[in-house]
């Protein structure tokens, strides 16, 4: 050592570590030699009086020389997956008696403390890794884009290496910690990827000290208890749950990059609106993309039927009851109409059956992953990816339990009650969880059916406020704790009362619901389940309703997927796991392959060219079936029912043959491309003579070419899904529609001609903070009224679109050519239209055409008549035609009001003879020329007179057609807002000339 004397500490640190680098290397067969060594190079502080701080500074460990005698005390090396995770651990062990060192990575400390272990004191050396240590990659003769043809990928060598500069700093204070210490305990998250970091920081560590004895720690909280019971628990790491892994990550590099090569270098050079782009392919990407491309196309495929329903409503003092048909809906009008009619005749309804029963609502079941994933994103409004980020960093810092977990059972062992205390000390769920620990049963929570046998149910390990956490955290925080009181609380208990009636022979049904016991409604204010009063009805009492009617509606498509919904069906079709659900759907959103409009996914023209490319080819590359066979097999893997290798050699060879024919029907894929994206580019350079690699794409860590998830934007948060301008939908070859049914059938992708054509830009003279929906128009603005937090807040809606956005979330923008579309977590992010557009929002088709319904009913022969509506001009005099055939009259409104002084047209026949005349209603000037379109509605039957007992004759068409809202009209022009009084354009209810007048004050001529 007396030759180090001349230099600084920071030299003598870096020359002992090169020394000692150098020993292993000769020596590793004679592990005592190097430890000796290099505790030698350890302790040249001590030596020559160096200074810690300034080791430190070098990136070298400085270190305590109070080792004693070497053979004294047992050293055990602890690792984690991350610091934060390492530095809770070892506090907690600690009770905080810890000291902190530096070693060579920035980011990842060293942590010293005593712990008594196997009935010794023991040295305990914590320390971390940061996610994964290793990654699979190709040889370097493979690596470049230009280097091979993109086949020889599938046979290509891949090694496991430490890539990064970091990750290089972590393995270096890995290898030097491990020559000196007995015991290596792998401390990382206890599921199949934590498994296999496990593994990297074991193979790291033996290669420098074989004999290091490894064990691993279980456990699934940051609390005391729980890291104890893991020290006293100690098991050996699962070598086949890492193998499952491996096979997944090689794979997913093999096909990944093949497919994004090939993919890449062909489609860039066709299209001209695709350079510089990254077209990646992964066997969880295009199954994920093909579900958003599936509903959308089912959408554009459904054929609307029209329906008719009978529907019976009931005022009894305060109450309105209204009464469902027991056929619910049939597709044949006069089936319908016959019936209705009948119904007519004979109004008198007889109450059949009376019934009360008792009524449960269920509490949820406990929560696991892909459960809390959707409550997320559906009851929260946060982006399944950005919640479990959050989730995360609760359950580092000790707030909740692991939130990876497929298991919704709590163990017998969990100590329920107290996780119920804790939360006693809430200002807003703390007395629930008061009366709830109080109960004299005990607790019994809803336990669901499945089980990793890994971790219990997302559950809160104790109370925090999180006064230094933003909202966000704090919204996790509380859905968490609010699902696990209501869990193990008791189901709402009410009684429902369900009465039958009959008209002429016609059954209709109604129900009420009375809440008994509210029971975990309390607390969990994400369900709701309302009072329903009836008035009392008796068996055997008879009435007459007050309102018998004839409703037309349309069957309507399923709607585009939420984020919740994808993730459901990635779970039914076994595509990804827990943990990697929310990474796929934000792939699939950095690619630019699909776009969000609200909280919904809409294909991009790049994604949907690609599914219809290869759809034309004949493959199933955006089905789960193949995916789903290699998560079964991983599974198989790790039950060590199946052999790794033999499983990594069947699934290449699968996707081997599936990308040579790939490569030999190419040019289907430029054809849908093409056809979606309108440009016909130069021929493509054949698929098998790689030229460069695509232009720099600013590329980050992991932006390479294969599938792991975290290849564009999964762990980067800078750079988010990119926004898109929506089309509107353009003519559409019919040959593709599904068969006639009630609802869509399978859709015909390989014929389906998709939207090519843009909408018109909205005029950019517009005032800069104009806000537009999708169809280009300013939308309606609106009030909320339903109770609740949003109650009185306003809000921009257009229903022939979608579009939805609050009014005080509107911003300014400076260029009107961008769209805004939320993105990853539903933040609102801007797009470029020019290239990078996603198709239409589907949207509804023309109204179909409703049959006239305004039956007025004889006063002579009591029947039905239907009269026909036709108001065509007169070719003479301009004047129009009401229903009755005749020219209409001029009429002057005299009512006070907006309207005084205006003139319309109305029936000719005289007042006197009510029952004959029409309600046709037309202002004088107005251009339409077919006023019969304003004004159709349903039929109805009003039970009560306008001023006497008994039925009245007056059946009305005030009203709209039920099941159908405002829509686009046919061409997609935006049908005007027409008064819900008189049906006409112009105006509202509020300043109607016929609002507040009945029926018997219309027909006075004073009133005109």
């Amino acid at each position: 050592m007396g030759t180090f004397s001349a230099c600084s500490s920071v030299e003598l640190g870096r020359r002992g570590y090169d020394c000692f680098t150098a020993a292993r290397k000769t020596f590793c067969a004679t592990s005592e030699v190097v430890r000796r060594f290099s505790v030698s190079c350890r302790n040249f502080k001590a030596d020559n009086g160096g200074d810690s701080k300034a080791g430190e500074e070098g990136g070298g460990v400085a270190v305590s020389s109070k080792e004693g005698s070497e053979g004294s005390i047992m050293k055990v090396l602890n690792v984690a997956e991350k610091n934060d995770a390492a530095k809770r651990i070892a506090n907690l062990l600690a009770d905080g008696g810890v000291q902190t060192r530096n070693t060579f990575s920035v980011y990842n400390k060293i942590y010293e403390f005593q712990y008594p272990f196997r009935n010794q004191q023991c040295q305990m050396t914590m320390t971390s890794v940061s996610g994964h240590l290793l990654g699979h990659e190709f040889d370097a003769r493979f690596r470049k884009w230009h280097s091979c043809d993109p086949v020889e990928l599938f046979d290509a060598p891949v090694v496991k290496n430490c890539r990064e500069d970091n990750m290089k700093n972590i393995q270096q204070t890995l290898e030097q910690q491990a020559a000196y210490h007995q015991v290596l305990i792998i401390w990382t998250d206890c599921d199949r990827e934590g498994e296999n970091i496990g593994y990297e920081v074991i193979s790291v560590c033996q290669r420098i000290n074989p004999r290091l004895q490894v064990l691993r720690a279980k456990f699934s909280e940051m609390t005391k208890s729980a890291v104890t019971r893991a020290m006293n628990t100690l098991v050996q790491p699962d070598k086949r749950v890492s193998d499952a892994v491996d096979v997944r990550s090689e794979l997913d590099l093999r096909i990944g990059a093949a497919f994004t090569r090939f993919q890449t270098l062909r489609l860039t050079r066709k299209f001209p609106s695709l350079t510089d782009r990254l077209i990646s392919y992964g066997s969880c990407q295009f199954p994920t993309l093909g579900f958003v491309v599936e509903r959308y196309k089912s959408i554009l495929d459904f054929i609307r039927e029209n329906f008719w329903k009978i529907d019976v409503s009931h005022k009894v003092d305060d109450f309105l009851v209204n009464f469902t048909w027991a056929r619910v809906r049939l597709f044949d009008q006069l089936a319908v109409q016959t019936i209705y009619e009948m119904c007519l005749e004979n109004p008198t309804a007889r109450v059949v059956k009376v019934q009360s029963k008792p009524k449960s609502k269920w509490r949820p079941v406990a929560l696991d992953t892909i459960e809390f994933e959707k409550l997320s994103s559906r009851k929260l409004r946060i982006g399944a990816k950005e919640a479990m980020k959050i989730a995360e960093e609760l359950y580092t810092s000790g707030l909740i339990s692991y939130p990876r977990t497929e298991t919704n059972i709590f163990p017998p062992g969990l100590d329920l009650n107290e996780l119920v205390q804790q939360q006693t000390q809430s200002n807003q769920w703390g007395g629930f969880a008061t009366r709830l620990s109080q109960q004299p049963n005990g607790l019994t929570p809803r336990n669901g059916k499945k089980s990793d046998q890994a971790h219990p149910p997302i559950h809160p390990t104790k109370f925090d406020n999180l006064s230094n956490k933003s909202d966000k955290h704090k919204r996790i925080y509380e859905l968490i704790v609010r699902h696990f009181l209501a869990c193990c609380s008791k189901d709402a208990i009410g009684k429902e009362t369900v009465v039958d009636i009959e008209i002429a022979g016609e059954k209709f049904v109604t129900n009420g619901l009375t809440i008994i016991e509210r029971n975990y409604l309390e607390v969990y204010i994400y369900d709701k389940w309302s009072d329903k009063e009836l008035p009392d009805f008796n068996e055997g009492e008879t009435f007459r309703p007050t309102k018998i009617e004839m409703n037309e509606g349309q069957t309507s498509p399923p709607n585009l997927l939420t984020e919740a919904d994808l993730i459901a069906l990635m779970e039914k079709h076994g595509i990804g796991t827990d943990a990697t659900h929310a990474e796929h759907i934000e792939t699939i959103k950095s690619r630019q392959y699909v776009g969000l409009q609200g909280i919904h996914f809409v294909p991009g023209k790049l994604g949907m060219g690609l599914v219809e490319g290869y759809d034309a080819m004949g493959f199933e590359m955006s089905k789960p079936r193949l995916r789903a066979e290699l998560e079964a097999d991983l599974q198989r893997i790790c039950e060590g029912r199946k052999d790794p290798s033999v499983v990594l050699r069947e699934q290449v060879l699968n996707y081997k043959r599936v990308f040579i024919q790939a490569m030999d029907q190419v040019v289907r894929l430029d054809e849908a491309l093409a056809r979606l994206l309108n440009e016909d580019g130069p021929a493509a350079p054949p698929p098998r003579n790689p030229g460069p690699g695509p232009a720099n794409r600013g590329r980050r860590r992991d932006d390479d070419d294969d599938d792991d998830d975290n290849d564009g934007g999964g762990n980067d948060n800078n750079r988010a899904a990119p926004s898109v301008r929506p089309l509107g939908r353009s003519n559409t070859s019919n040959n593709s529609r599904a068969p006639r049914g009630r609802g869509a059938g399978p859709p015909s992708r390989t014929q389906h001609n998709p939207p090519s054509t843009q909408r018109q830009a909205p005029n950019n003279d517009a005032p800069s903070d104009e806000v537009l929906c999708l169809c280009g128009e300013a939308p309606e603005t609106r009030t909320t009224r339903r109770e609740g937090p949003n109650c009185g807040r306003q809000f921009y809606k257009c229903d022939a679109c979608g579009f939805f956005q609050w009014m005080d979330e509107t911003g300014s923008t400076s260029n009107r050519n961008h769209r805004s579309f939320e993105s990853s977590g539903y933040g609102t992010q801007s797009f470029s239209r020019a290239n990078n557009s996603v198709m239409g929002p589907p949207p509804p088709p023309p109204p179909a055409r409703q049959q006239s319904s305004n039956y007025q009913r004889s006063q002579a022969n009591n029947s039905s008549t239907q009269q026909p509506r036709t108001s065509n001009e007169d070719d003479a005099g301009g004047v129009p035609q009401c229903r009755c055939s005749k020219p209409a009259v001029s009429y002057t409104v005299r009512k006070e009001g907006i309207n005084k002084g205006r003139k319309f047209f109305g029936c000719a026949v005289p007042f006197g003879a009510q029952e004959e005349r029409c309600d046709f209603f037309q202002w004088d000037g107005d251009a339409r020329a077919n006023p019969d379109e304003s004004d159709r509605g349903n039929s109805s039957f009003q039970g009560h007179s306008r001023g006497g007992s008994g039925f009245g004759n007056s059946f009305s068409s005030r009203g709209g057609t039920r099941g159908r809202g405002r829509g686009a009209a046919a061409g997609g022009a935006k049908r005007a807002r027409r008064c819900g009084i008189c049906h006409q354009e112009g105006h509202t209810r509020r300043n109607c000339p016929l609002a507040g007048v009945d029926d018997e004050e219309l027909n006075e001529p004073s009133y005109y």
